[in-house]
C-alpha cells in the first residue's frame, strides 16, 4: 500500500552536488503511482503528507493531471475530498475520471466527498449524501466545509487527499481576495499533517500564484501544444528523487477538448458573479 523512503521517522533524502545526504525532517511516505508517464517522473513514488501545486496557463489541463493522483490514492485505500471549482457538478468529475483513467468513482462510495463552489450562498449546505455546497470565498466557511466533508468519509487507509482545482477563481472577489489568498497560502505552507493537491491558473493574479508556488512543497507545471497535446514537468518534490524531464500526458484530444470546453464555460459564468462579491 505504501513505502517509507526515510529512516527512523526523521530523515529525508536530498541531493547535493551529486551526493545523497540526510537532513532532519518528518517521515516521508510514498504513494505508488499507476501510470507509466507519471512513474517516469516520480520513480520513487509521490510523497505524502505534502502540499502540491500544479500550475500553468488557463486551459493547459492541470486538474487532469491531478485526477491521476486521485486514481492512485483511491486505489491505495485512501479517501478524497474533491473541490473542483471550475466544474459545475460532482457528476462531471465522476464522468471525467471514468473517461480519463477508467475509474468509476461510484465504486468508492463512502471514500469520496465533494464540495461544490457556490459564491451566492452565505455558508454551506448539504445537497447530496456525498456532496456539500459552500461559499469558499470565506476562509471560515472553507474550514467548516472541509470538517463536515471529512466526517462524511470512512476512516482508515492512507488518510484523506484534498484535491482542489482552479483555486485562482477565488481571487476575483474584491471583498475576500486578501483573506482567502492568505488562508490558502497558510494551508499550502503550514499544514504538514494533510495531503493537498491544488491546481491554479497563472493567466490571472500571476504574482499571487508565484507566492503559492514558493510555499508549496511540491510544484509541477503543465503546458499545452497544438493540436491539444498536454505536457507535464516537475519543478520540485519533497524528499524523493524525481526527473526534470517533460513528459506528454497521454490523454486523447477529443477528451481534452471536451473537458476544456466545460471548464471555460463555467469560468465565464462564475467570474462575473465573483467580481461583484
Amino acid at each position: 500500500m505504501e513505502e517509507i523512503t526515510s529512516i527512523n521517522g526523521k530523515w529525508d533524502r536530498i541531493r547535493k552536488e551529486g551526493v545523497y545526504q540526510l537532513s532532519a525532517s518528518k517521515v516521508t511516505k510514498t504513494l505508488k503511482l499507476k501510470y507509466e508517464w507519471l512513474r517516469k517522473l516520480l520513480p520513487e513514488g509521490f510523497p505524502y503528507p505534502s502540499s502540491t501545486l500544479i500550475s500553468g496557463l488557463g486551459g493547459t489541463g492541470k486538474p487532469l493531471v491531478g485526477f491521476a493522483f486521485i486514481s492512485a490514492w483511491l486505489g491505495s485505500g485512501g479517501s478524497v475530498i474533491g473541490i473542483p471549482l471550475q466544474y459545475p457538478t460532482a457528476e462531471f468529475l465522476r464522468t471525467a475520471m471514468d473517461k480519463l483513467y477508467n475509474v468509476n468513482l461510484k465504486d468508492y462510495y463512502g471514500r469520496i466527498a465533494y464540495i461544490r463552489f457556490n459564491p451566492t450562498i452565505d455558508k454551506w449546505r448539504k445537497i447530496e449524501e456525498d456532496t456539500l455546497e459552500a461559499n469558499l470565498l470565506k476562509p471560515k466557511v472553507w474550514d467548516e466545509a472541509l470538517e463536515k466533508a471529512s466526517k462524511m468519509l470512512e476512516k482508515g487507509g492512507i488518510g484523506t487527499l484534498i484535491f482542489g482545482s482552479a483555486l485562482n477563481l477565488l481571487l476575483f472577489s474584491p471583498t475576500y481576495k486578501d483573506d482567502i489568498f492568505k488562508k490558502l497560502k497558510d494551508i499550502i505552507e503550514g499544514d504538514k499533517d494533510k495531503t493537498y493537491i491544488f491546481s491554479v491558473s497563472t493567466s490571472a493574479f500571476e504574482e499571487e500564484i508565484k507566492i503559492w508556488e514558493e510555499a508549496a512543497e511540491n510544484l509541477a507545471f503543465t503546458r499545452m501544444e497544438k493540436p491539444m497535446r498536454l505536457f507535464l514537468r516537475i519543478h520540485k518534490m519533497k524528499g524523493v528523487e524525481f526527473s526534470r524531464e517533460e513528459v506528454e500526458v497521454p490523454i486523447p484530444r477529443n477528451i481534452l477538448n471536451e473537458i476544456k470546453t466545460v471548464a471555460e464555460t463555467t469560468r465565464k459564468r462564475i467570474i462575473p458573479v465573483i467580481t461583484k462579491i
